[in-house]
């Protein structure tokens, strides 16, 4: 009980101090320097476990103050950190009592069943085209048996050619904001038909059992 309260006192004081304190983290971002880039670190670290402002919105930011190859560095450190904090608390909080509870929810049970099964494969593709939101993804490994490991490994692979593709976007819109937004639109329309031919077989699937 103890655990779990901690855990939830903890995930609440990130979510606070991120919420109260986004405009002055963003401006102090965009001042850039060095206290910018661990502002920047910390930030993408708290808006994993709530986006306070949107991942995507975030990385272009520090991509267009840092360059693409710099701020890629940054996002993906801040990211990871987060991410391996989310998983961390999940299951120094709430793995024994979630073990239970997981039973009465068959979608959630078909989501552990698949990122515990080839786990490394499954939580890289999962990185790679979201067809399950990345806090569920921290979430449901942090609880299950996924060692820290190859989940680590695994998100990190995953998340670079989408914090690549958002730093580089972020980079070029000072110079041709029509060209980095076209970039980021033809990467969501990928990313969407992709999840729609899934969505697609999935349906196609189930009506033929």
């Amino acid at each position: 009980m103890i655990k779990r309260f901690t855990t939830i006192a903890v995930f609440l004081l990130i979510v606070t101090v991120g919420y109260i304190q986004k405009d002055e983290l963003l401006n102090l971002i965009n001042g850039g320097g060095t206290i910018a880039i661990t502002i920047s670190m910390l930030f993408v670290a708290i808006c994993v476990f709530f986006p306070v402002v949107p991942f995507p919105v975030l990385a272009g930011v520090i991509g267009a103050v840092f360059g693409t190859a710099q701020g890629a560095a940054i996002s993906l450190s801040g990211a990871m950190a987060g991410t391996m904090g989310f998983y961390l608390l999940s299951r120094y909080g709430f793995r024994d009592f979630a073990q239970e509870k997981l039973l009465k929810y068959p979608k959630v049970q078909e989501y552990e069943k698949l990122l515990t099964r080839n786990s490394f494969v499954a939580i890289l593709t999962c990185r790679l085209i979201p067809i399950i939101p990345s806090p569920v993804v921290n979430l449901i490994c942090g609880l299950s048996h996924v060692k820290w490991l190859t989940f680590f490994t695994a998100s990190t692979l995953g998340k670079i050619p989408n914090i690549l593709i958002l730093s580089y976007a972020g980079a070029a819109f000072h110079e041709n904001k029509l060209y980095s937004l076209g970039l980021y639109g033809v990467y969501l329309l990928i990313l969407f038909l992709i999840n729609l031919v899934i969505v697609y077989r999935r349906m196609e699937k189930k009506s033929s059992n």
